[in-house]
C-alpha cells in the first residue's frame, strides 16, 4: 500500500508540474567579478589573487565538493599585469584555475574586437554575452550560454553585457556591434532561459556584467530579474559594488572587486544563499597557479619599473568618492598633464588650447608619494588613450558637462576633471533628459545650465558664443560615456595631436616639472564646486 501511494503521488506531482526539490548540498558556487588583472595575491591591497580562488576550488573539491567557478566580466584589463599582454595572461590565469564560464564585460572590448575574439579562442572556458549582436550580420558576437554538467546537476549559464558598454568601452572597439536594452535585452534573456528550460536544467545561473547604479536604470541587473522569469541567481558585476539580495525570487550577488572578497554560494534552508568570503591573508593558495603568475609578474614589473619623477605625496584616483564624482589632485594632475602636452604639439603649432578635460573613469588607480615609475603611469592610465583637441562653442562645452554630471554626487565614470576650466555643479537641481544620445544608454540635458555654470574657461569669463579649444581623449571625442554630443553633426571638430595619455604625463612630469611634483598638486585646486 505504501508503494502504491507513492507511486500515486508522483504519478500526481508529474501531472500538475510540482517537481521535487533537487539536493544541492553537495554544490558549491565560486565567483568573482572586476577583476581587472589584480590577480596577485596582496596582503597591502588586501586581494586574494587567482591562486587562493584554485586553492579554495581545490579545497572543496578535496572535500567532495561539486565546484562551479564563474565570473561576471573585466578580467582582462586594467593592472600592469595583464595589460602588458592586452589581456592574454589574464586568460591564462583563469585556464589554470579552471573557471567554467564567464560573461564578456565592457572592458574585455578594451584592445578592439580583434583582441576580444582572440581572448575567446584562448579561453578553455566560454565567455558569454546574449545581447550583443554583430549589425552586418544580424549574429550574437559571441555564444548566448552553456550547459555545464557538475555531478548530477545540469546547469544552464547565462552570460550578460551592460548596453553601456556601447559608450564606456572604447567607441571605437564596439564600432559594428549592438548591445541589446530594455525590452529587446529582456527578451534576450528570456529566450536563452527558455531554451535551457528546454534542455532540461535544473538550475538557471544569469552571469551578468550589468551593475545596479541608477542612471542606467531599465539595464540592470535589477531590472532583468525584474522582468525575466525563471532565473535562480544572478551573479552580477560592473558597479563593483557587494550585493545580497533576493528579487523576484532569484539571488542576486556580488563580490565587490579585485578578489578582495571570493563569492560563495551554497543551498541552504531551501534557497540559494551568498557566503561572500573576505580576504584572508592564510588562505591557502594553489603553488602552480602562483608560480605562474610571480613569473609573469616578474617579467612585466622589470620592463616597467624605469623612474620617471618621485612626489612627496599621493595622487589620490580612488573611485568613489573620488574621480567619479568629485574633484581630485590626480585629476587636476592628469588635465594639466593634457592641456600641456597639446599646447606643444605641432599639429596645432602657434593655437592656443584653452582647456583640458579627463573623464574620471580613466584613472584607474593613485599614484604613491616616492619614486613614480613608468608602471606607476600605466596603472594609473591603463587605456593609452590617444590624445585629441575639440574645437567647439561654449554653448556645446556646456552641455558636455552638464550631460557628464548627471549622476553626481553618484559616481559616474563621465565626470570632467578639468584643467583651466571652473565650474560648479547644483545637484540640487534634478538632471532632466531630453533626447538620448546616439548609439548611447545616456541622454542630453534638457535645460542646459541648469545644473552646470562655467565661471571660466582659459583664465577668462566664459562667453557660450565663444569658440574653445579642449584637450582631451579619442573616448571623450568618439561619445563615450556620457558625451555622446561630441558625435551629433556640427558639434565639435577635432584632430589627434599624435601622443597617447600616459605618454603625456611622462613628458609633463619630465620636462615641465623636472622630475618632481610642486606641492601645489598635494591636494585638488577648486577648479570644480558641487552644491549639496
Amino acid at each position: 500500500m505504501k508503494r502504491l501511494l507513492c507511486c500515486l503521488f508522483l504519478m500526481l506531482s508529474l501531472l500538475t508540474g510540482t517537481a521535487f526539490a533537487s539536493d544541492y548540498s553537495d554544490l558549491v558556487i565560486l565567483h568573482t567579478n572586476d577583476t581587472h588583472g589584480y590577480d596577485q595575491h596582496s596582503e597591502e591591497g588586501g586581494i586574494n589573487g587567482m591562486a587562493a580562488v584554485a586553492g579554495l576550488r581545490g579545497q572543496l573539491i578535496r572535500e567532495g565538493k561539486q565546484v562551479l567557478l564563474l565570473d561576471a566580466g573585466d578580467a582582462i584589463q586594467d593592472n600592469n599585469l595583464v595589460n602588458f599582454s592586452k589581456g592574454a595572461s589574464a586568460i591564462r590565469f583563469m585556464n589554470a584555475v579552471h573557471y567554467d564560464a564567464m560573461c564578456l564585460g565592457n572592458h574585455e572590448f578594451d584592445y578592439g574586437q580583434d583582441v576580444t575574439l582572440e581572448r575567446i579562442s584562448e579561453a578553455h572556458f566560454p565567455m558569454m554575452a546574449c545581447n550583443i549582436v554583430v549589425e552586418a550580420t544580424g549574429k550574437l558576437f559571441t555564444q548566448p550560454s552553456t550547459i555545464i554538467r557538475k555531478g548530477d546537476h545540469k546547469i544552464g549559464v547565462i552570460g550578460i553585457t551592460t548596453p553601456e558598454a556601447a559608450t564606456s568601452a572604447s567607441p571605437m572597439a564596439v564600432a559594428g556591434l549592438k548591445f541589446l536594452q530594455g525590452k529587446d535585452l529582456y527578451a534576450a534573456v528570456r529566450h536563452e532561459v527558455d531554451y535551457l528550460k528546454a534542455k532540461n536544467c535544473d538550475l538557471i545561473v544569469a552571469v551578468g556584467h550589468m551593475g545596479s547604479e541608477n542612471f542606467n536604470e531599465g539595464n540592470r541587473s535589477d531590472d532583468v530579474l525584474e522582468n525575466v522569469s525563471g532565473i535562480d541567481i544572478f551573479i552580477d558585476g560592473h558597479d563593483h559594488q557587494v550585493k545580497n539580495r533576493y528579487i523576484n525570487g532569484a539571488l542576486l550577488a556580488e563580490t565587490g572587486n579585485y578578489t578582495k572578497n571570493i563569492g560563495h554560494i551554497v543551498y541552504k534552508d531551501g534557497k540559494w544563499q551568498e557566503e561572500l568570503l573576505p580576504f584572508d591573508a592564510n588562505r591557502k593558495q594553489d603553488a602552480k597557479v602562483a608560480r605562474l603568475i610571480d613569473r609573469v609578474a616578474t617579467d612585466v614589473n622589470a620592463h616597467l619599473s624605469r623612474q620617471i619623477g618621485k612626489s612627496s605625496f599621493d595622487l589620490d584616483g580612488s573611485r568613489d568618492p573620488g574621480m567619479r564624482n568629485m574633484e581630485m589632485n590626480a585629476g587636476d594632475f592628469v588635465a594639466d598633464a593634457f592641456l600641456w602636452q597639446a599646447n606643444r604639439a605641432t599639429v596645432i603649432d602657434g593655437i592656443k588650447v584653452d582647456a583640458a578635460i579627463v573623464n574620471g573613469g580613466s584613472v584607474r588607480a593613485s599614484i604613491k608619494a616616492g619614486t613614480i615609475t613608468l608602471g606607476d603611469i600605466s596603472r594609473s592610465v591603463p587605456y593609452n588613450n590617444v590624445l585629441y583637441v575639440m574645437t567647439l562653442k561654449g554653448s556645446d562645452l556646456l552641455e558636455l558637462l552638464e550631460a557628464a554630471t548627471c549622476a553626481t554626487p553618484r559616481a559616474i565614470g563621465a565626470f570632467p576633471q578639468v584643467a583651466g576650466i571652473r565650474y560648479t555643479i547644483d545637484t540640487r537641481v534634478p538632471y532632466v533628459n531630453d533626447r538620448q544620445y546616439p548609439g548611447s544608454t545616456y541622454f542630453s540635458p534638457k535645460n542646459p545650465g541648469s545644473r552646470v555654470t562655467i565661471a571660466e574657461v582659459g583664465g577668462e569669463p566664459f562667453d557660450p558664443e565663444k569658440t574653445y579649444r579642449v584637450a582631451t581623449s579619442e573616448f571623450i571625442v568618439r561619445g563615450g560615456d556620457a558625451y555622446g554630443h561630441t558625435v551629433e553633426p556640427g558639434a565639435v571638430e577635432s584632430v589627434s595631436i599624435g601622443y597617447v595619455d600616459k605618454d603625456a604625463i611622462v613628458n609633463y612630469i619630465k620636462e615641465e616639472l623636472n622630475g618632481e611634483l610642486p606641492d601645489t598638486y598635494r591636494q585638488a585646486q577648486g577648479r570644480i564646486t558641487i552644491l549639496k
